[in-house]
């Protein structure tokens, strides 16, 4: 995708930002960079998305500090773009029309937590592995589990999931509250603690998902979750992937309260067992976790193996141990980095795609087929549970025709998910890459998103490149 493509009908304003950069540099000292190497680290860098740097960098400290820099963005009409940790993947934290990034990394605060009420308040700089750590002693644990450590306000702000989202829900189940800077510097709260609210619209799942563009969130307020009694995985070898597919299909559909449940294909098992040193089947695999009583999740268990053995299913290798367990699930956080091992010097092109339960196995099976015919290195994982999988296609960047057959095959699987009643993204979010595939999945909706962005945003500063294109 070349540079031009994705700026434009992007305008630069040169004269505003010159006047910014010098405003915050003076303000903020230090704590300000136009370093070009500063600059590149705050635009993207996981993919073969074009990095787009921005001019300069404000290290923000307070939610008072984002809104005086967005006020001074506002004034001048110059982009401002919200960085986290910088593990989004569809180009969010681009900046193709330059502009100011401002990184919350420092806000990394767990601001309150309340146990009897089961949630917390937390700046947006804080990773889930930090409120984790945080919450450890207290019984209590943050499940939304997107793979990487990502920064909470990234994950409310693309709406998050991963691989417990098949019983926990999403970053939009899990957040209650938010304190946003709009584009105009004001300072909003969108909502209180209470577990439900029928108070006026609900701004909360607005911004939720709304990538930068409506609002620059600053902190989180969380529902969290008791720490299970007993906590037990597996890994199930399977003949083919129609088969763990339909195994996956039947689980959800009995209702078996399964926690994780994640589909790797032969490739993909290939490569962990490479990277993480593990000697699994070679061929496609399921690796599962129950949560609950001792009892519950022995039965779970149980049913499942039943499940999978109706199937097909192989011999379980079961996890209880603690130890054994993150051994096993840091194997599947580790897919990405162990796929590029796969063809070193390659770069990965990662998308994902949601469909009805009903419809994941024919979408995998024809995504698997679409790979084979085109020729392409591509392994395929998936949180299945919710019908969302994801395939990484292995590029060499310096010839065309893979290139091209790369882009031809990510627009098909787009397509394939949306007529078969899904989305174009389950959880990488829409960013610069996915903009194209919106019309066909929401319609005359897409005008309304416009509106709203509009009315919000009336001079589009607020991460302009991204979700849609306006005037």
């Amino acid at each position: 995708m070349s540079l031009a493509t994705l700026q434009a009908e992007v305008h630069r304003n040169g004269a505003g930002i010159a006047l910014v950069l010098q405003i915050l540099g003076q303000r903020f000292g230090d704590r300000f960079s136009a370093a070009q190497a500063v600059r590149e680290q705050h635009a993207h860098t996981t993919t073969w998305l074009p990095n787009q740097a921005p001019d300069g960098v404000v290290f923000a400290e307070t939610t008072e500090e984002v809104a005086e820099v967005v006020s001074v963005c506002a004034e001048h009409r110059v982009p401002v773009i919200a960085f986290g940790t910088g593990s989004s993947l569809e180009g969010h934290v681009n900046a193709p029309a330059g502009g100011i990034s401002v990184d919350l990394s420092r806000m990394n605060q767990v601001l309150e937590v309340h146990a009897e009420d089961l949630d917390c308040v937390v700046q947006a700089g804080v990773t889930r592995k930090q409120l984790n750590e945080y919450l450890r002693d207290t019984g209590l644990f943050f499940p939304i589990d997107p793979g990487a450590d990502a920064s909470l306000g990234g994950m409310a702000a693309t709406r998050a999931s991963g691989t417990n989202a098949v019983r926990y829900g999403t970053m939009k189940d899990a957040v209650l509250a938010l304190t946003v800077v709009m584009a105009d510097g004001r300072i909003v709260h969108t909502g209180g603690r209470a577990k439900k609210s029928s108070a006026g619209y609900d701004l909360t799942r607005l911004m939720i998902g709304s990538e930068g563009t409506l609002g620059i969130i600053t902190e989180v307020t969380l529902r969290l979750h008791g720490i299970p009694e007993a906590m037990s995985g597996g890994v199930c070898p399977f003949p083919d992937l129609e088969s763990a597919c339909n195994a996956v299909i039947q689980t959800i559909q009995l209702g078996l309260p399964v926690a994780r449940i994640e589909l790797l294909d032969t490739l993909q098992i290939r490569a962990c067992n490479a990277y993480s040193k593990l000697d699994f089947e070679e061929t496609p695999t399921l690796f599962v976790e129950f949560h609950g009583t001792e009892a519950g999740v022995r039965e779970q268990s149980e049913l499942f193996g039943e499940i999978a053995g109706e199937n097909g299913g192989g011999t379980f290798v079961w996890a209880t141990q603690a130890e054994d367990r993150n051994k096993l699930w840091t194997a599947r956080h580790n897919a990405y980095w162990a796929s590029l091992g796969l063809r070193p010097g390659s770069k990965g092109v990662s998308t994902d795609v949601c469909v009805p339960i009903s419809r994941l196995a024919d979408c995998i099976g024809e995504t698997y087929r679409d790979i084979e015919e085109s020729g392409l290195i591509a392994p395929l994982v998936g949180h299945v549970g919710d019908g969302n999988f994801h395939v990484l296609v292995l590029v060499d960047v310096e010839k065309p025709e893979e290139i091209e057959a790369t882009e031809a095959f990510v627009e098909r699987l787009n397509w394939r998910a949306i007529e078969m009643g899904g989305t174009c993204t389950g959880e990488h979010g829409v960013g610069q890459g996915k903009m194209k595939y919106l019309d066909r999945e929401h319609g005359a909706g897409l005008d309304v998103m416009r509106t709203i962005k509009r009315a919000l945003d009336p001079h589009g500063i607020l991460n302009p490149g991204k979700i849609l294109k306006t005037d």
